[in-house]
């Protein structure tokens, strides 16, 4: 057998129109276990430096912001957030081609890249009191976001591509989806206490520490990343190996995203209207800075343990049912907190909007991978959409 015939039997003749690859992920068939403990393991930091920056960024920049002008749309203290929105938001639609392009193993470092440098900006700014360094730290630590959010599309996909175990696709879906979102619960455990350690360390510089350690999280993101087995996720169900096992898996039609895009987007806004505006509020009320770190530490645990259960509600009362009623809930607690002046009400509602967020992202991502296979473009669209409306939520 001649040498062109040995490699047309290893790997396939390239013709015309036809691409021959011996990339590694492609070498195999594609299997549910794509380092699933590695990616829960990762989004956990993901969220730990999310929780740490979110619970600073308001308050550091009421801290160090200049008085806002008569002409001025957003109060400058919120200025910070906003941007940490705005630089998810631009990073999502980017991310979704990076991540398909050069696999998930790039695409999440490189996120987590962006977050170190950010996080160790921002802390760098707390130090020097400079505002201007802190709002471009707060969009960097933002771009990662973009990028930790595929990370449960990566779950889905995975679980997509079937078990191993003749479970039905969405059932394997909700379960992965469930467990990677409820990972993040951890962070809001350790959350407090890693960050009261980080701030004695850099006493007095107040949430100095705070930012270096959502840096260091990051970092840590990184690491757990260069570890992933590669895979281009958002063609998952489309490999031969795959196709092989199963019929050939249909794309999503662009209909089909109308409903959770605008349920999700609407739980994301009421989400953060309340995360800008509750610890403003908490500290108008006389809670010490303690105190409020705590309530938004259990705000973190609220904004993910719930999905864990999010698969078998799913499954009871079905995935747009669910997410129906966690817009609910979202938008009577972002109510509350508005309308409230008292420090209970308001802790509850910061509560209580974490959960029906952490529900109504998981259901309406159950409900995108539950009509067919998203694209680059759908998924990039989609959280580009959530971000902006994120966005919209700080700005009013």
């Amino acid at each position: 057998m001649s040498a062109g015939e040995v490699f047309d039997e290893g790997v396939g003749a390239a013709r015309a129109g036809r691409l021959g690859c011996a990339c590694p992920e492609d070498a195999g068939p594609l299997r549910r276990p794509l380092g699933a403990g590695r990616l829960a393991t990762g989004f956990a930091l993901v969220v730990l430096a999310q929780a740490l920056t979110l619970g600073v960024l308001p308050l550091a920049g009421a801290m160090l912001a200049p008085p806002a002008s008569a002409v001025s749309l957003l109060p400058m203290a919120h200025l910070p957030l906003a941007a940490f929105l705005a630089g998810a938001a631009l990073a999502s639609l980017p991310a979704s081609f990076l991540l398909d392009s050069f696999g998930r193993r790039a695409g999440f470092a490189l996120g987590a890249s962006l977050g170190f440098a950010g996080g160790l900006l921002a802390a760098y700014a707390l130090l020097l009191a400079s505002f201007p360094m802190l709002v471009v730290g707060a969009l960097w630590l933002g771009a990662a976001q973009g990028f930790g959010l595929f990370y449960r599309h990566a779950a889905a996909f995975g679980a997509g591509a079937g078990d191993g175990q003749g479970n039905a696709q969405g059932a394997a879906q909700g379960t992965a989806v469930a467990r990677l979102i409820g990972a993040g619960a951890l962070a809001g455990l350790v959350g407090p206490l890693l960050a009261g350690l980080a701030e004695e360390a850099l006493a007095p510089y107040t949430f100095a520490g705070t930012l270096g350690l959502a840096a260091l999280a990051q970092l840590g993101v990184l690491a757990f990343a260069v570890l992933l087995p590669e895979a281009r996720a958002s063609h998952a169900a489309f490999t031969v190996e795959a196709m092989k096992t199963s019929a050939p898996a249909a794309r999503l039609p662009w209909r089909a995203m109308t409903m959770p895009t605008a349920l999700a987007a609407l739980a994301w806004g009421a989400m953060t209207a309340t995360m800008a505006g509750a610890p403003l509020a908490l500290a108008g009320c006389g809670i010490g800075v303690p105190a409020i770190s705590g309530v938004v530490a259990w705000h973190v645990v609220a904004m993910y343990a719930p999905a864990l259960a999010a698969g078998r509600l799913a499954a009871r009362l079905g995935a747009g049912t669910l997410a129906l009623a966690a817009l609910a809930l979202c938008l009577g607690a972002a109510a509350t907190v508005s309308l409230s002046g008292e420090a209970l009400p308001i802790s509850l509602a910061f509560l209580g909007v974490g959960a029906g967020w952490s529900l109504a992202t998981a259901a309406t991502t159950l409900m995108l991978h539950g009509r067919g296979v998203p694209s680059r473009l759908q998924l990039g669209l989609h959280d580009g959409a959530l971000l902006l409306a994120a966005l919209a939520g700080v700005l009013v």
